[in-house]
């Protein structure tokens, strides 16, 4: 799991949690990707990665849902071969307390047809395909926890008493 470095909190429950996620990272690379995400709870969703609204150079991804982690992940290779290009690098704490560098950009992903912009971490050999906050907020999504599957989110505006 994937966090930039200024939003990770230190607490026991935070560690412990980070621990969890990274063991069952390692189980969805095994090659039992699907009937594990069935037995542990773990939610997986395709969807359509573009440079922009309006390019016509797509890839659909098979993401493991991560409303914990901030940005969304994407292999390099498939973000290049799409035309998206990264634009800053930025440090990234892992469960084991270590710091890894990855190039991030922005990206449109597109899930039934709705669609947002969000950034996007040009992911590396070892990483898996994430589906983060940030992404889903764009797209105006959340995850039902219940149902394991992506529903539309209850957009609120404030407005000032007139």
């Amino acid at each position: 799991m994937i966090y930039p470095e200024k939003t990770v909190e230190t607490t026991d429950e935070h560690r412990w949690t980070v621990m969890v996620f990274m063991v069952l990272r390692r189980l969805w690379n095994s090659a039992r990707r699907a009937t594990l995400c069935s037995a542990m709870g773990l939610t997986s969703q395709k969807l359509l990665v573009k440079e922009n609204r309006r390019a016509r150079r797509k890839a659909a991804v098979n993401f493991l849902i991560d409303s914990g982690a901030v940005y969304s992940l994407v292999p390099a290779p498939t973000l290049r071969r799409i035309g998206v290009h990264p634009y800053r690098k930025v440090d990234f704490a892992l469960a084991d307390g270590r710091t890894i560098t990855r190039r991030v950009g922005d990206a449109y992903f597109e899930f039934r047809g709705e669609g947002g912009a969000a950034p996007v971490i040009f992911g590396e050999r070892g990483d898996e395909p994430l589906l983060g906050a940030t992404t889903l907020e764009s797209i105006g999504l959340v995850l039902d926890p219940f149902k394991r599957r992506l529903i539309p989110m209850r957009m609120l505006l404030a407005r000032a008493a007139s």
